[in-house]
């Protein structure tokens, strides 16, 4: 049976399934029968396939391939972040084994149960039908779950190895500008005066606490039965330490509200322009009066910014491998595009003309 969001798998991101079935007898989890496999197309990072028998129903995540970031796509880090957020968090997938034996399949993955239940992607499920009351109640859910993970504590062990402590906001700033300049074609903007800009104005870190770094309605899956009700957060693979504010910008850089401009509308890739969702203001007002902050507009900038480039790094790095034939998928294609509107997307939030 097909899963939504799912499709057969492109060629080039086949591996040996049977090489799988193996490796997991061998951590005590069969898949017994034949096994249908499907790939996920949402992500445009790791890669997300379905493996299911008439007993199991598992998803298997590992990376792409052609050149990476350094620190980017870590199988295992993924896995030991899900793990140590099971019990303080709950909403995450149950994790059922790591593989860092390149021999199985060309690379590191891992295995974990599927969450059943609807994943708001560009658009609203047909089956999902809200009202503006409906829409705005699921807004709140959806910054209510942030704030939650927010909020788990990071006392525990295996919570506070995921980061490095203070200093977040310097080292992103650092850190992504760097990625960027790594990343460059000879197509690409050259993004100097909004690195330069953020660069002068890193404020201090507002706390240090669980942050995901792609958090966006299509990595949530909401109850069939209670849409309103989130039951779990999916792709962790950049989820650490950090300022939350931080955390926050990178969410709005995808909030595509039903007033924004046609080209920022092409690159929408989940429902928040539906009647009745919150404006990228009113999150922010929402989130900042629930968790106590108090953030000037003047002062937001920095964080919108700081989520609109690090959103362009991330498709850049993307079209990179595309731009020199380390992938054929011509979804890929159009990020370059994406990155030059990115950049005067930028540079109209610092100049105040957006």
């Amino acid at each position: 049976m097909s899963i939504e969001g799912a499709a057969p798998v492109r060629e080039e991101d086949a591996f040996d399934v049977e090489a799988v079935r193996a490796w997991l007898g061998k951590q005590g989890v069969e898949l017994d029968g034949e096994v249908e496999i499907q790939q996920f197309g949402g992500g445009a990072s790791n890669l997300t396939y379905s493996l299911r028998t008439a007993t199991q129903d598992l998803i298997l995540r590992r990376p792409p391939a052609g050149r990476k970031a350094a620190g980017a796509h870590d199988m295992g880090r993924e896995y030991r972040v899900q793990s140590a957020l099971a019990e303080p968090f709950g909403l995450v997938p149950e994790m059922v084994a790591f593989c860092d034996d390149e021999s199985v399949i060309g690379s590191d993955f891992y295995v974990m149960r599927r969450l059943d239940g609807l994943i708001p992607r560009k658009d609203l499920p047909e089956s999902l039908a809200l009202d503006e009351d409906g829409a705005r109640a699921l807004c709140r859910t959806f910054v209510d779950t942030l704030i939650r993970l927010h909020r788990v504590d990071t006392g525990r062990p295996d919570v506070a190895a995921l980061g490095k402590g203070t200093g977040y906001v310097e080292r992103q700033i650092t850190g992504w500008s760097t990625r960027y300049r790594h990343a460059i074609t000879e197509d690409a903007p050259g993004f100097e005066t909004v690195m330069d800009w953020l660069a002068a104005r890193m404020p201090a870190d507002v706390a240090n606490c669980v942050i995901h770094n792609d958090y966006r309605f299509d990595n949530v899956v909401l109850d069939k039965r209670d849409p309103s009700r989130i039951v779990g957060v999916l792709d962790w693979e950049m989820a650490t330490l950090g300022d939350p504010l931080m955390d926050l910008g990178s969410t709005l850089s995808y909030w595509v509200q039903a007033d924004d401009d046609d080209m920022f509308q092409l690159v929408r890739r989940q429902p928040s322009n539906v009647p009745g969702m919150f404006t990228r203001e009113e999150l922010v007002a929402y989130y900042c009066a629930q968790m106590g902050y108090d953030v000037s507009p003047e002062q937001w900038k920095f964080y919108e910014v700081y989520g609109l480039f690090r959103f362009a790094v991330i498709a850049q790095q993307i079209y990179y491998r595309w731009f020199h034939g380390q992938t054929t998928n011509e979804v890929y294609a159009a990020f370059g595009q994406a990155v030059h509107y990115y950049e005067q997307r930028c540079l109209r939030v610092i100049d105040g003309s957006l």
